[in-house]
């Protein structure tokens, strides 16, 4: 037998209570796990032995073991400065005791390098001798059976019949004298506190045990193109932990998208990749890759319900909606990973997006769910991404929904919509697939305020496109100093208007579809526009659980409504004139604002933004800007985000003059 050096995941190691660097031989193999016997060895690429760690004291090196971990190891003191030869060799014996003796999945190994050294498992080893193996086969035996199935074998005896009676679902097969069960991590566990001898496919499982999210060490992520908080580092940390396999179920706005993103960057050898999100994130979703990713990865956005031949192998990004007409398509190209954003939006068993998602992530060895919702106050919800990610820890809808979901008949059929024993369900989440943090966890890491540019698509493109040819001609005619200052800004802002409007138009129905979604998440929402006309629909649309302020608003009205959204959990929506209720209110209730319309002048925008960002806020506030893509909307925002300009107009008491908002507007358009 060859024997190669191993390096391994240090979550994993810590686990097992072994090192992440050792010397070992494989004694026997499956699809998804080696057994291995060996020892400890210092790691020649420098890293810590115990910990994983990339090492950098030069006595640290030497030793092959961090000073932090010596501790741990260590009976008497080492001196990390010049260590003594005596020291080296205490350690390095130390470092070999530590026997490997256990099957360790292949996704944990990150490096194996065969070496020339020969190890030789015991004789009477329990992977080695035959004899052993027949001897167990008479006593309590629990092998995986078919695909999500535990087959149990076992002597009578009363006891372990009635505790395999407890297991759910269990069934007893007379034709083959065997008990089956669904595998779960909780059935495993009691298997193995009943006696039970577990084959390699359940050994695999039960040896992965609990993750400790404490445990998890934040992963740097080189040539990622922003910058990481230390919160999200520990959520790459999470996802390197889980082999790409996991729930990020951080609060709206601690930035999901950048920690699926910053998995990506580490691994570029793994495409295709599928992101699977709600229409009005698509573009949202190319934005930030662009923005994110080092490498000049393609990216594809799918649309429409006829397929096409597909030539891109790095990204794509389809909605929900429409990928049950391309799974034939996805699925020839064999994904590496898949991200599925909002992953509530596959909630219900019944729905088309739900057996679409689950088709496709068949046999893809990578999945990563987002999903803001809290998991606690609305359990089923989640269910499904949950079994998608690793199905042995609730293998059982009915059972799952009967335990957590408050399951009860209504007399027409059972509601799941219910939550029970919410503690004993986020620590199961928590300790196996899941990762959440709230904004007050992470609070010291967050700035102020966080801004983020959301992109829609336009639904009447043609219609704008026409319309901007007819202003850069308008542009065109009145090019040149002199000529600019002929026409007024008036005429000027007349010709720009046309183009807010059709873009405001060509948006509106994906921004109120983002809206549905975001307070259905976040809870409330503050929103800021400009025109009557949008405000209306607003209203229109949310008008129940909705409150205004605009010009037509009187101030008994405008203070009851001030109040009625601080205080009234079902009021989830603020929709607000900028001018009108850009000042003077304070609006704490909600740490978030969007923005559908922009002001011209820079302050108006940051007073309208402080509504929220007011003392007795305690969270970071959350600013969101709605863009329609590619059009005015964008050089409008792009030119309010100048940071020198927005600091002139709050702090220096400089006011950023119209008329030099318009001349860079005309000047694009001249450019483009």
């Amino acid at each position: 037998m060859k024997t190669k050096h191993y390096k391994i995941s240090p979550l994993f190691a810590r686990r097992q209570d072994i090192p992440t660097s050792f010397v070992a031989i494989e004694l026997r193999e499956t699809a998804r796990a080696l057994y291995v016997y060996g020892h400890g060895e210092i790691d020649p690429h420098g890293s810590c032995c115990r910990c994983g760690r990339t090492l950098t004291h030069p006595g640290s090196i030497l030793l092959g073991i961090g000073p932090e971990c010596i501790g741990d190891w260590s009976a008497r003191d080492v001196r990390m400065e010049n260590p003594s030869q005596a020291d080296k060799d205490y350690l390095k014996s130390l470092i070999r005791e530590k026997i490997v003796d256990c099957w360790i999945p292949k996704s944990i190994i990150k490096r194996e390098e065969a070496v020339g050294e020969i190890i030789t498992a015991p004789e009477k080893h329990k992977m080695l001798n035959g004899k052993v193996r027949q001897k167990t086969a008479r006593g309590k035996q629990a092998k995986k059976w078919k695909e999500d199935k535990i087959a149990l074998t076992f002597p009578y005896e009363e006891e372990t019949l009635h505790n395999v009676r407890k297991l759910p679902e269990r069934k007893w097969h007379s034709d083959g004298k065997y008990w089956t069960c669904l595998i779960s991590k909780d059935a495993i566990n009691s298997l193995v506190k009943w006696g039970f001898k577990l084959d390699a496919d359940l050994e695999l499982i039960h040896s992965m045990g609990d993750i400790d999210i404490e445990g998890v060490e934040s992963v740097q992520v080189p040539g990622f193109k922003k910058e990481l908080y230390a919160f999200q580092e520990k959520g790459v940390g999470f996802l390197e932990a889980k082999d790409g396999r996991g729930l990020l179920g951080d609060e709206m706005g601690l930035g999901k998208t950048i920690q699926a993103l910053a998995y990506l960057q580490l691994h570029p050898d793994k495409a295709p990749i599928i992101i699977v999100c709600p229409s009005s994130l698509k573009l949202n979703w190319a934005r930030e890759i662009k923005d994110c990713l080092s490498d000049d990865r393609q990216v594809e956005i799918l649309s429409g319900t006829k397929p096409h031949d597909i030539f891109c192998l790095d990204i794509l990004i389809i909605n929900y909606d429409i990928l049950q007409y391309w799974m034939t398509c996805l699925k020839d190209l064999n994904p590496k990973v898949i991200i599925t954003d909002e992953a509530h939006y596959y909630k219900s068993n019944t729905a088309k997006r739900t057996k679409a998602v689950k088709r496709l992530a068949k046999g893809v060895p990578h999945f990563i769910a987002l999903t803001g919702t809290p998991i606690i106050n609305r359990p089923i919800e989640i269910y499904n991404a949950v079994n998608i990610i690793e199905p042995t820890v609730f293998p059982s809808y009915w059972e799952f929904a009967k335990k957590y979901c408050g399951a009860k008949h209504n007399g027409f059929g059972w509601d799941f919509s219910g939550a029970t024993n919410t503690g004993e369900l986020h620590e199961k989440l928590a300790k196996s697939i899941m990762i959440r943090r709230k904004k007050s966890e992470v609070l010291k890491d967050l700035p102020d305020k966080v801004k983020s540019f959301i992109p829609f698509e336009l639904d009447n493109w043609k219609e704008y496109v026409s319309a901007e040819v007819n202003f850069k001609q308008y542009i065109t005619n009145v090019k040149g100093e002199k000529a600019a200052e002929k026409a007024s800004n008036a005429e000027i802002l007349v010709q720009i208007e046309v183009l807010k409007q059709i873009a405001i138009k060509g948006k509106m129905k994906a921004v109120i579809e983002w809206i549905e979604n975001f307070i259905d998440i976040e809870g409330k929402l503050v929103v800021f526009a400009i025109h009557k006309e949008v405000i209306n629909t607003l209203m229109a649309k949310f008008g129940d659980i909705a409150v205004k302020i605009d010009g037509s608003v009187n101030n008994i009205q405008r203070d009851k409504n001030v109040r009625r959204f601080q205080e009234d959990d079902k009021i989830r929506l603020f929709v607000g004139n900028i001018q009108a209720a850009g000042i003077g209110l304070t609006l704490t209730a909600s740490s978030n604002v969007a923005f559908i319309e922009l002001p011209w002048a820079p302050g108006l925008l940051v007073q309208a933004e402080d509504r929220v960002h007011r003392i007795g806020q305690v969270e970071s506030v959350n600013i969101y800007f709605l863009l329609a893509q590619k059009t005015i909307d964008e050089k409008i925002a792009m030119m309010l985000d100048n940071k020198t300009k927005v600091l002139d107009a709050v702090l220096d008491g400089k006011v950023t003059e119209q008329d030099s908002l318009l001349t860079e507007i005309m000047n694009k358009y001249l450019l483009n």
